[in-house]
């Protein structure tokens, strides 16, 4: 079982590690001791209230999709040559970076600031996980 610190469960979570505590102290979140004697919470307890907490922004654009990763952000970096064009994306606590044509960026209209919202479709998704020690 995957136990974390409070202060990692905050950083996971996006909150601060007083309001991992309060979280503990109002029951929402279970908490244990580990061997050093440091206050931990269970990784699957943890996983399941970041999903209950979860918020994303609208989808403004109102169109029905197959594609289930979608962000919705702010576009905050436009960087372009003749063919192609790098566009950076602040989707949440997220930074999502596309490449596309700059002919595709003109066309939609982009601009430092625009609401945009980044669809991810993949055949291949890579998962890491860290290096224990």
């Amino acid at each position: 079982m995957t136990q974390l610190r409070i202060r990692d469960a905050a950083l996971y979570l996006g909150v601060s590690d007083d309001t991992v505590r309060r979280w503990i102290d109002a029951g929402r979140l279970a908490a244990a001791k580990d061997d050093a004697g440091r206050t931990v919470v269970d990784g699957l307890e943890l996983a399941l209230l970041a999903r209950e907490n979860s918020t994303q922004a609208a989808d403004p654009s109102r169109v029905g999709r197959s594609a289930r990763n979608r962000f919705v952000g702010l576009v905050t970096a436009i960087t372009s040559d003749l063919v192609m064009s790098q566009v950076e994306l602040q989707c949440g606590p997220f930074r999502v970076v596309s490449l596309m044509s700059t002919e595709a960026v003109r066309e939609l209209g982009l601009a430092l600031g625009d609401v945009a919202v980044a669809v991810v479709k993949a055949t291949t998704v890579i998962v890491e996980t860290p290096k224990e020690g």
